[in-house]
């Protein structure tokens, strides 16, 4: 057999072999029990004698390859050659026999099938860090030898141990860093969602299943007072610890700013003038809405994020439009509020880009087809949650972080509409109006059949609001009155949008001591200004168990 051809393709042969060229040729090994002589074996069957291969000068080099080297020949692979390192690493082998039962090892690392291969094709072939039996991991390549009859495999193992352990020990690194960043990522996130009276929510998130791949996603329901409700997603751009800290910092804002209770754009160039100071090189997507049972609408604003989804009562599924300004942290924008109905019988979804991007379909793509998956998903939120990350595709392995958050406003019917009630009226202004609205809300709440202690407080609210809105604001004026199944809501809204605070009235002033009375008498007040100016002043009393209210 001819070794010029394939011997030439091992490291570092071409510069033994000049090394050699004024040498004499090695003295005969045989009987030294490194490699049996091939020329005077035969094969077990008696047919024709092996090739033979120590009276080349190739082998001489080959026995001192720190690598390991086996040649085998013909169809069932039988053993001609074993260096010395591989009889070292895994004990001699008797010349002549097939490779399945007589290199063991080879066919548990699953490469007698890669020899066939090889032998069939006339490739070579790679494989790589296969951990062998002896406990180290092995770099096989697999060459073809010789013609004809005497067609060969050239196996070449390198031992690559420390760097399959060193890349071990890398990837468990990650594994961890991972760990960190999905268990920080997990506890920034809310741990349960608030309830409001008039929404449904519910809300998923799933890491990303490659190393390291948790992001900044996040979501969060914040009840404001009065019946209303915001609701936030977003996604911070990067992955690891860092961008479910930078997520962190930006949900604790959207929860302080949403205190404040102002428009949805102004919430947002707040978040933008934070995302700079913690970060200028980090960037985010955040939609921030929120929902006024009265007005049966969601007011919304959007820093580069995706658009909302709602489905009406009929089926019919639509995108917000998009008053849009760019990601949080970019700065120099000024962001705008939009709406879109949100009645009885509706549900929304927002979502990140993790549910709709791959990397082999435009984004619209994947939003209409999430579109679809809406239309069709019936039944609860967290049924349309589910419904819509399986439709999706989302499984462990997604390269990508996901969140959604649905809500529903139910339509209402039978014994639990007369849990949900409204009655309003418009103030006028005069002496009257003060007399009037006292004896609208008593008989308003007479009607709704509360508990005596809570009428005579709802009417005691009722009064101090109305004063205060006829000394301070001016036309229009409206008292509105609303019940949920948790609790009462009076609310008065006046043009001048100047907003009340609470303050220590000294013994002799006569006025002042308006507001300070609703606080203390209330579960909670507020106020905030309205859309094309004034304001709305309410406060909320918790109702007792419905089994003691009459409906």
């Amino acid at each position: 057999m001819n070794f010029t051809r394939w011997s030439a393709r091992l490291p570092g042969t071409q510069r033994r072999a000049a090394a050699r060229t004024e040498q004499t040729a090695p003295p005969d090994r045989r009987g030294e029990g490194s490699v049996p002589a091939a020329r005077a074996e035969r094969l077990t069957d008696g047919d024709r004698p092996l090739p033979a291969v120590d009276e080349l000068g190739v082998r001489g080099v080959l026995d001192r390859v720190p690598c390991l080297v086996a040649l085998v020949h013909g169809p069932d692979h039988r053993i001609a050659y074993l260096n010395d390192a591989y009889t070292a690493a895994f004990g001699l082998r008797p010349v002549g026999a097939p490779a399945r039962g007589a290199l063991p090892e080879l066919d548990e690392l699953g490469l007698l099938p890669l020899l066939d291969q090889v032998l069939r094709s006339g490739k070579p072939r790679t494989v790589k860090s296969r951990k062998a039996p002896d406990g180290r991991s092995y770099t096989f390549t697999c060459t073809p030898a010789g013609e004809g009859d005497g067609r060969g495999v050239l196996v070449f193992a390198t031992d690559v141990t420390d760097h399959a352990e060193a890349a071990e020990r890398l990837r468990a690194s990650e594994r961890r860093q991972r760990e960190t960043a999905v268990t920080l990522q997990r506890s920034l996130l809310p741990q349960e969602l608030e309830e409001p009276d008039d929404l449904r929510v519910a809300a998923t998130y799933h890491p990303g299943g490659t190393e390291a791949a948790v992001g900044g996603d996040w979501y969060d329901v914040i009840t404001l007072g009065g019946g209303r409700t915001a609701l936030v997603i977003g996604d911070v751009m990067g992955r690891g610890v860092r961008a479910a800290a930078v997520m962190g910092q930006l949900r604790t804002a959207v929860r302080a700013y949403a205190r404040l209770d102002l428009p949805p754009h102004e919430v947002l160039q707040l978040l933008d003038g934070l995302a700079m100071e913690i970060d200028a090189n980090q960037i985010a997507t955040c939609v921030y809405a929120i929902h006024d049972p009265n007005d049966g609408r969601l007011v919304y604003a959007s820093a580069g994020h995706l658009p909302i989804l709602v489905r009406d009562e009929n089926g019919t599924v639509r995108r917000a439009d998009e008053p849009t300004g760019p990601p949080l942290g970019t700065g120099g924008w000024m962001h705008a509020s939009g709406s879109v109905p949100l009645g009885p019988g509706s549900t929304a979804v927002l979502y990140t880009d993790g549910l709709v991007e791959r990397r082999d379909e435009d984004l619209d793509e994947g939003i209409a087809s999430l579109e679809r998956a809406l239309a069709g998903a019936t039944g609860g939120p967290q049924v349309v949650c589910d419904r819509l990350v399986r439709s999706a595709g989302v499984t462990p392995e997604h390269d990508d972080d996901v969140a959604v958050l649905v809500l529903q406003h139910p339509a209402r019917s039978g014994p639990d509409s007369e849990l949900f009630r409204n009655a309003a009226l418009e103030l006028l202004g005069g002496v009257e109006a003060a007399p009037r609205a006292r004896a609208f809300a008593s008989g308003v709440l007479t009607s709704w059949r509360f508990p005596a202690e809570l009428h005579d407080l709802g009417v005691l609210a009722t009064s101090e609001l109305v004063a205060n809105s006829l000394q301070h604001g001016t036309p229009p004026m409206r008292l509105r009155l609303r019940r949920t199944d948790r609790r009462l809501i009076i609310e008065v809204t006046d043009g001048d949008d100047h907003l009340p605070r609470r303050r220590r009235a000294d013994p002799g002033d006569e006025s002042g001591r308006g507001i300070a009375i609703v606080a203390t008498i209330a579960s909670a007040w507020g106020s905030r200004r309205t859309p094309g100016g004034g304001k709305a002043v309410w406060c909320e009393f918790l109702l007792p168990k419905t089994a003691d209210v009459g409906v």
